[in-house]
C-alpha cells in the first residue's frame, strides 16, 4: 500500500482542486505550479461547504463558510473513521442536491478526499470502478492510489465498516 508518508514518488498535483462532477470538487493543501514551485492552497470563499480530512493551520476556509473536519490517516481506518467518511459523503451529497459547491480536501487531494468523493458518486448510482476511474480522469492518475481505499470502495464502505468493527 502506498501512502503519503511512504510515497515520496507521489507528485504534488498541478492544480489546487478539480471539479469531479458539477459542484463537487476535490483538492489538497499544496500544488506544484508550472515551473515546479510548490505552493500552499488556501481556501477562501470559493465553496459553500469545505470538508477537510487533514487539517493544516492557515489553509482556510474563510469564516462563514461551512467547514466539516474529520481527520483520518492515509492508511487503515477503523469503524469510527469509516463511519465519519460515510457521514461526510452523505453531507456532501445533500449539499450538492441543494445546489451548493462542495470541496473535499486532504493533503494532495488524492486518497482521503477520493474516498469521500467516490462514496458520493456511488451514492448517486455509479459503481466503485466507474467512480474511481472518473476521479482519476478528472483529478489525477494518482488519485486513489492507496489500494486499501480502493478495496474499501469495492467492498462498500458500510461493509468495510462492519468488518472493521468485528475485527476490533
Amino acid at each position: 500500500m502506498r501512502t503519503r508518508g511512504k510515497g515520496s514518488d507521489v507528485p504534488a498535483p498541478a492544480r489546487p482542486w478539480d471539479e469531479i462532477v458539477p459542484g463537487l470538487w476535490m483538492g489538497g493543501h499544496e500544488f506544484r505550479r508550472q515551473g515546479g514551485l510548490l505552493e500552499s492552497v488556501v481556501v477562501r470563499d470559493e465553496f459553500d461547504l469545505v470538508q477537510t480530512l487533514l487539517r493544516l493551520p492557515g489553509h482556510g476556509p474563510d469564516p462563514g463558510v461551512e467547514h466539516q473536519v474529520w481527520p483520518i490517516p492515509d492508511g487503515p481506518l477503523d469503524g469510527t473513521q469509516l463511519a465519519g467518511v460515510i457521514r461526510l459523503a452523505q453531507a456532501a451529497g445533500e449539499a450538492l442536491a441543494e445546489g451548493r459547491r462542495v470541496l473535499v480536501r486532504c493533503y494532495h487531494g488524492y486518497n482521503r478526499s477520493g474516498l469521500v468523493v467516490a462514496q458520493v458518486l456511488m451514492h448517486q448510482g455509479r459503481g466503485a470502478e466507474d467512480a474511481m476511474r472518473l476521479i482519476r480522469t478528472r483529478r489525477s492518475p494518482w488519485a486513489l492510489h492507496n489500494e486499501l481505499f480502493a478495496e474499501y470502495l469495492r467492498a462498500g464502505l458500510v461493509t468495510a465498516r462492519l468488518l472493521e468493527e468485528l475485527a476490533e
